[in-house]
Order: structure tokens, then sequence, then C-alpha cells
């Protein structure tokens, strides 16, 4: 056992709730003691302290070295006196964290320290305490401690889903590594059960995580086992159905288009095997109708001309149109005098709206949307398969993990599409709580990688607000968030103060640790000041998903994410490659597809 004179370092001298003073001890000759063969660091940011009361022990981490660490009533009463303490280096600010009774430790404590108690530093032998602490069947292994490379860093998996988590980190700190090496640790494990739905709008975890996941595409590569993926228009909200399409309409023209929409899901509700109450159908319910249907009839109307005045009876066509093609009916122009035939003056002037529409749903870029496969309805609005299908395909396979790949969706839709598929899930599961399938019988956690996508500050969007309602909440009824950024300063605080738990990797910009400092536990906020000197795959672990704040090593996953820098200087040692492939990237490109 360790010689408590030998790691004595100093004693407590000022108590302010769980913010403690430590002065360091004049015997305390060197601040790298050998102890036990092992070199330790006395009062090391981020580093551990250990206070004996008898039978318990305290735990704190240490915020603030030097003369900050002076506590402000002593500072004020030597300048009364006279005495300069300014030059005065010998003390530390540590928050108590945890205490330990026997071998057992735990988060929080119930005794407090009093003036003069002692405070020694944190052995190996202590750490190997706390860090085994966390129980097998909760915790998943995601590296090692920093300070000490035989021990695994462990975080507790129930927290880390249900109160939400974030990772931030600047480009090329680890932030992908780190986010594939947490869903690897869940897949490859004991959890049989898991789900994980991952929103990639760049395709980066495709190859990291191939034996783990499910991969669903725009463009899918069938040779590569991805599938294609299709998400009906008709589940979109009624807002978000509108703006996938480029033209605007007024207020009372929306209303217009509602109503009839409404009309349309009340008709097709009727074909569904277990028809829902028309009072509880609205524009948004999740009901398919024929988009081209419905075109065809609006269109109709604004083309209409009549052959009296009272517009009662319409010219005859000139062309008969087709729902099918998006061929609009052709009426015997309307004549510019008070002769017939008649302009219809009950028209909305939406033409060009319609227009942009049939444009949109006949652009193929969109076909994932508006011609979704056996989920796309007829005319009638049948369907062959419904929206339980799709949601058992992206919820219910024999991977723990969904990737639903967003980097074949176009950029103009890409926030609403995206915030879409969360809102359809998010509702699945709300409905379904009671049910086995629902979040509380088996939870579900949604990863959002490039998350300042989907939460801009301030920002008014279905994405912002559904994942602020997960945020606030998820928990109660199963759903996890895990939010992955390099831009903190552009994500929204309320979501990101919701996250339990807090990775923080290497973060240069000030802002961005400004950002990131505002929601992390007020004592702790001296910790940021870390993030520039950690290395490349390290970060901070501050929060409830471990027992202590811990600067941790992540595990190098084998495949790295596509977003792994290139290694500039291997490549530009080989030769150049050969001017043909020039023409293949046009192809490529014109095709919309990746090469192999």
């Amino acid at each position: 056992m360790t010689n408590s004179k030998q790691t004595l370092i100093g004693k407590v001298k000022s108590i302010s709730g769980s913010l403690l003073s430590i002065q360091l001890d004049e015997s305390v000759k060197s601040t790298m003691p050998i102890i036990g063969g092992l070199l330790y660091r006395i009062g090391q940011l981020g580093s551990f302290v250990r206070i004996p009361l008898g039978y318990v022990h305290l735990y704190g981490v240490v915020t603030k070295i030097g003369a900050d660490a002076i506590p402000e009533a002593l500072r004020l009463r030597a300048e009364e006196e006279s005495k300069d303490v300014r030059f005065s280096t010998r003390w530390v600010s540590v928050l108590l964290i945890g205490e330990r009774i026997g071998a057992k430790f735990e988060r929080g404590v119930v005794q407090f320290p009093t003036a003069d108690d002692e405070v020694h530093l944190v052995t190996l032998d202590d750490l190997e305490i706390i860090y085994s602490s966390y129980a097998d069947i909760n915790s998943i292994t995601v590296g090692n401690i920093s300070v000490s490379e035989s021990l695994p860093a462990k975080i507790e998996l129930d927290k880390l889903v249900t109160r939400h988590c974030a990772i931030l980190g600047a480009t090329g700190s680890g932030k992908s590594n780190a986010v594939a090496v947490i869903m690897e640790a869940i897949a490859s494990g004991k959890y049989k059960s898991a789900r994980i739905l991952v929103i990639d709008p760049h395709g980066e975890y495709n190859d990291s995580l191939k034996d783990f996941s499910k991969v669903f595409k725009v463009g899918a590569d069938v040779i590569k086992g991805q599938n294609e993926l299709l998400i009906p228009f008709w589940a979109l909200p009624f807002n978000e159905l509108l703006s996938s399409f480029a033209g605007n309409l007024s207020e009372i023209n929306r209303d217009y288009v509602r109503e009839k929409i409404l009309e349309k899901k009340i008709q097709s509700s009727k074909n569904l095997s277990v028809p829902p109450p028309e009072l509880t159908i609205t524009a948004d319910s999740p009901i398919p109708f024929s988009l081209n249907q419905l075109w065809y009839e609006l269109d109709d109307f604004e083309r209409q001309t009549f052959t009296d005045n009272g517009r009662i009876n319409k010219s005859a066509l000139v062309t008969q149109g087709d729902p099918c093609t998006l061929k609009h009916n052709v009426y015997p122009p309307a004549s510019l005098g008070s002769a017939a035939p008649f302009i219809n003056n009950r028209a909305k002037g939406i033409l060009s709206f319609l227009d942009a529409m049939r444009n949109r749903i006949l652009d193929q870029r969109f076909r994932f949307l508006f011609n979704a496969g056996d989920l796309a309805p007829d005319l009638k609005g049948k369907i062959t398969i419904d929206l339980d299908s799709l949601l058992e395909n992206w919820l219910s396979h024999e991977k723990p993990i969904t990737i639903l790949d967003l980097s074949g969706i176009p950029s103009e839709v890409m926030t609403s599409i995206s915030g879409s598929i969360l809102k359809i899930v998010y509702d699945a599961l709300f409905w379904s709580q009671n049910l086995p399938v629902g979040g509380r019988k088996q939870p579900l956690l949604i990863v959002l990688e490039e998350a300042h996508n989907y939460l801009k500050a301030g920002e008014n969007s279905i994405s912002s607000r559904t994942v602020q309602t997960i945020a606030k909440e998820g928990r109660k009824y199963g759903v996890g968030l895990l939010l992955v950024t390099q831009r903190p300063t552009e994500l929204d605080e309320t979501v990101l103060s919701q996250c339990g738990t807090l990775v923080a990797l290497r973060m240069s910009n000030k802002g961005d640790r400004g950002h990131v400092s505002a929601v992390v536990q007020d004592e702790l906020y001296d910790m940021v000041g870390l993030l520039p000197s950690l290395r490349t795959g390290e970060g901070l672990i501050l929060g409830e998903a471990v027992k202590i704040p811990s600067r941790v090593k992540f595990t190098k996953i084998a495949n790295a994410p596509r977003s792994s820098d290139p290694s500039v200087s291997d490549e530009w040692t080989k030769e150049k490659p050969e001017k043909k492939h020039y023409a293949k990237l046009l192809e490529y490109w014109r095709s919309q597809k990746f090469s192999e």
C-alpha cells in the first residue's frame, strides 16, 4: 500500500460549496515525485486529488493552479495588511466530484472537508478503483485514460443515450473516429437489440462501420450491399412538402392548397387497411395521396375557360391532359374582349407555382421523394406497401446501425428532408411508446453528423424544431441524441445545454471554446483551456456518462471514416495519374455517382 506521507501534497484552506482552495505543503519539494516506481505530476490542470475523511475518501479535479487559485478572502486580507501574495504560486483550486467508501466510488459528495484536512495526490491504485466501478452490462470502452494507458476509458451507456451527448472538435481533431469508436463499441458488444440511426450528410461512416450497419442511399450501389433511400412525399408535413417545390404561394393560396391536400388524404384514407377517424386527419397526417392527381386538378382549374359569361359551361377541351405524365389540359384561350370564351375569374393565379411543382416532380434528382417505388401512390392514392414497412426496414433489420447517407439528396432540400426524416422517426416512436418496438421498450440513439446543419441558432426549420423537441422530451420516450459538429458556435445553445455528456476534442478557436464553456459546469470552466493542447484523437469527457471528468485517448478505428485527411506527402510522391481519368471524372459528374 502506498505510504500516505509520500502522497501528501497540501491542506484544505478554503471551502466554498464544492470548490476548495488547497495550499501546497512546504515539504513538497518536487512537483514530479516518484511513488512506487511511477512518476506523478502535482497540480496538473485536470488531474485529481484525494481527501481522506476517516473511512470516506473525497475526490476532486484540479481546475486552477498558482496565484489565480488563492482564495479571494485571503487575497483581500493580505491587501489590507499590506502583505504581497501576488507571487505565491503554491495554490490549487479543486472541484469535488465524488467519494469512495471502501472500494465503491460514486459521483457526488455527502460529506465535505474542513479547514486543514490533508490533501493527497491520486495514484494509479486510486484511479483503478474509480474506473473499475463501471458495471460491465452498462458501460462501453472507448479508449484509454490519458494519464495511464493501462486504464480503459469507459462510458455509462444508459446516461450516454437517455441524457443525450455532444461531440465537438475542430476539423482534423479525431471527431469522426471518436463517433465511430462509440458506435462500434455499442454494435460489437452484448447489445443484440441495439438501435442506432445515423443521419450522415456525406456518407462518412459507410465503410468504417460496414460490418455493423445497413446503408440507405440515393443511387445505392447494390454491389456494395447498399439499399435505395426512399422517402415518400406524403409522409412529410404540409409545410415541408410545399418547401420542396421552388415556387412561392401567398398565405391565402397556401390555405387553398392545404385544403385540397386534406381532401385528397381523406379520400385516399379509405384505401388503407385500417382507416383513421376522418376527424383526426390533417394535411400533416402521413396518409398517401396522388400528387400527380392533385397537380392535374389544380392546374386544370387555373386553365379553364367558359362559353358563357356566368362561368357555368366549360369550354370544350382542345387537348386532353394526363395526370400520369403531368400533361395539362388545353382549353381555348380566353378572349381579350367581352366575347366567349371567358376567363375563369375564380382562378387562384398559381400557375407559376404549379409549373415549378411539375418541374420538380419530373426532376430525376427527386425520384427518391416523388417516385418512391412501392411507396408511391397510384392516381387513387393506393400504395403497395405502407410506412410501417419503411420504418421496419430502417429500424428492425439484422444490423444494430442504420446509416441514412444523404449525400445524394439535392442541397436545396437537404435541411427540409433531414428534418422530415427525424420527425417521421420521432413521431413513430412517440405514438408507439407502449409497444415492444417503441422507444421505451427498444431505445433508439440518433446520431446527427454535421449537427450545425440541423440546429442553427435562431433558425425555425423543421429540423431545428424536431431536434429541440427530442432534446427536451426524447428521454421519456427512449430517444437519445448524439450531436456531432466542428462548429459549436452555430449550434442552438438550448439544445447543447440539454446534452448531459460533452466530449470536447481539440479546439483552437476562441469563440468555439467560449460556446463550450457556456454549457459546462461553471467550476470546470478552466478545463476548457486544455482543448487547444489536446492531441489528435484525444478528448475531454465531461458530464453524466462518466464517473469523473476524464481526459481520454480514443481507440483508433480500423477503417477510418472518409473524413480522415489524405496523406499528402505519400500521394504527392507517386507518379501523376493518366489524363484519361478526366473523361471518367466528367462521366461520373454528369451521372451523379461516385467512382469505385
